[in-house]
């Protein structure tokens, strides 16, 4: 991507990505009370690098569709490609939740195979289920609403730019 690609795409959508951002980090420390550092940490602690860099990558990847759907011009539908590719990133956000749900669930449960059960490890042995299965149920708590959000962003700005081009009459069209 180059700089002039990115202002191509319409300073207004851009802004409301880059400022959608920051009014999630700001959100997000002010509710939780952590710094934007620490906030970090414990996300990378919750989710684990490999969700978070799946997930960050689908949803950037979503974001330049989205954007780029945007570029069609006021009476234009928005180009097949981006559109498809849009709305497989926010299907892709939802399976890599679910996906994940499914693998901290499997890593609790395997957690508890090959470990004698009695009062001595019991401790340890919630522990371990409760990490996994906090894996399991943020990663959907975070990625079905994500998805939903970014399939009714997609499905909206579609239906409004082929409402503006059954609207809009054809230039050199028939008379």
């Amino acid at each position: 991507m180059t700089l002039s690609w990115i202002f191509g795409l319409g300073a207004r959508r851009l802004s409301y990505v880059l400022g959608g951002a920051v009014v999630l980090a700001a959100a997000a420390s002010a509710a939780t009370g952590l710094s934007l550092s620490r906030l970090a940490g414990s996300l990378l602690e919750q989710f684990g690098i490999s969700f978070l860099v799946l997930y960050g990558g689908l949803l950037a990847g979503t974001l330049v569709c989205w954007l780029r759907m945007g570029e069609a011009s006021s009476g234009e539908r928005p180009h097949p490609v981006w559109l498809e590719a849009a709305q497989h990133g926010a299907n892709g956000i939802a399976t890599l939740a679910l996906t994940y749900t499914l693998l901290g669930i499997s890593l609790g449960i395997g957690s508890l195979s090959g470990q004698p059960l009695n009062p001595d490890t019991v401790q340890g042995i919630i522990r371990s289920l409760t990490e996994h299965f906090s894996l399991a149920f943020m990663t959907t708590v975070v990625g079905l609403p994500t998805a939903a959000v970014l399939r009714a962003l997609i499905a909206v700005t579609a239906a409004r730019q082929t409402a503006f081009s059954s609207s809009t009459p054809s230039p050199g069209g028939d008379t």
